[in-house]
């Protein structure tokens, strides 16, 4: 854990055998910011994240196929690396170092990552089948690409598999593909991934090199109808399948939201509590000492540096640089009030 502290640089104390720092105010006033090594490992995490997109989509532009964004694995990490690595690298430095500009950006660049994400949980909320048709647009295109894209083909393939769906909205989106079509005369023609198909012992490997089409349970899929596939793949369309799951499984859900957002808002009260502590410090050293200002003027060529007594080594009663008199008897009236 690392212990954050709003004070001067040359007061810090490393305590031995531990990676804790402690600084103590001169004034007194000892504020201690815990703040855990979250935002260290989130610089480190999102430097990952980078490094992986960065080559990602380097590998992708040899065969660029997949334009949208939701679609390109790669594009989805590179955004995702270089917004958790940018945000954590001006909140450690601006911790570090006592920026006040620097904890200021930090904290309202993670209030609105922050809104956005609470916006669009409130809108896949409340316009549900809006957002659907938007997922189906963009997951319609994948399929079109399928086989030419092999990231998108393995994640698609993944979730047919473990939701037990086949296509976007339903199995019919797979004729959108050149090589599923019902138009097309390749041996997948009107046939759907052998991911969609149902497995009737866990743990089937489906033959997808047999010679017979019609041993296949994905072949000539498109041109049944629902209720005639019912015990062949999975008719329900990945979108649906998901969002039912996401509903079924409402704690974990609910731990999945809170894991991404709880960590934000412990990051934004405790720059917000750092950030204010840091004003008040400077407020008080922006403070003017009009006695300081009043001895800064005083000539100390006029000063009887004389001493007092017998042998002139004792101290004055008085001192020797004068005061306002009037100021310190006013004060006393008052006190004795």
């Amino acid at each position: 854990m690392l212990i954050s502290k709003a004070c001067k640089p040359w007061l810090w104390v490393p305590q031995s055998g531990s990676a804790l720092k402690v600084c103590f105010n001169p004034g007194g006033d000892a504020f201690l910011l815990l703040s855990s090594p979250k935002i260290f490992w989130e610089l480190i995490l999102g430097l990952m994240i980078l490094c992986i997109g960065i080559y990602a989509e380097v590998e992708r532009q040899k065969h660029k196929t997949l334009e949208g964004i939701f679609l390109a694995p790669a594009i989805v990490l590179l955004l995702l690396g270089f917004t958790m690595f940018c945000v954590s690298f001006v909140g450690m430095v601006g911790s570090l170092r006592d920026n006040r500009t620097l904890l200021k950006t930090f904290f309202w660049v993670l209030l609105i990552i922050f809104l956005m994400e609470l916006l669009l949980i409130c809108i896949e909320i409340i316009f549900e089948s809006k957002m659907n048709t938007v997922f189906h647009s963009n997951i319609q295109e994948g399929i079109r690409h399928y086989y030419d894209d092999l990231d998108f083909k393995n994640i698609l393939d993944f979730v047919q598999e473990k939701f037990s769906c086949c296509g976007g909205d339903e199995y019919r989106d797979w004729e959108v593909n050149l090589y599923h079509s019902c138009n097309g005369s390749g041996p997948l023609a009107c046939g759907v991934p052998y991911t969609c198909c149902i497995r009737k012992v866990p743990g089937e490997v489906i033959n997808t090199l047999a010679p017979s089409k019609l041993k296949q349970c994905y072949f000539f899929s498109i041109c049944f109808q629902r209720l005639e596939l019912l015990n062949v793949i999975h008719v329900r369309g990945c979108i649906h399948a998901v969002g039912l799951w996401l509903k079924d499984n409402f704690e974990a859900t609910l731990g999945i939201v809170c894991s991404m957002l709880l960590p934000q808002v412990v990051g934004l009260v405790m720059a917000w509590l750092y950030w204010q502590k840091l004003n008040e410090m400077y407020s008080k050293l922006d403070t003017v000492d009009f006695k300081m200002l009043e001895i800064r003027d005083f000539s100390f060529g006029a000063v009887d540096l004389s001493g007092a007594g017998w042998c002139w080594c004792l101290p004055k009663e008085g001192g020797y640089i004068p005061i306002n008199v009037m100021e310190e008897e006013d004060k006393e009236e008052e006190g004795a009030i």
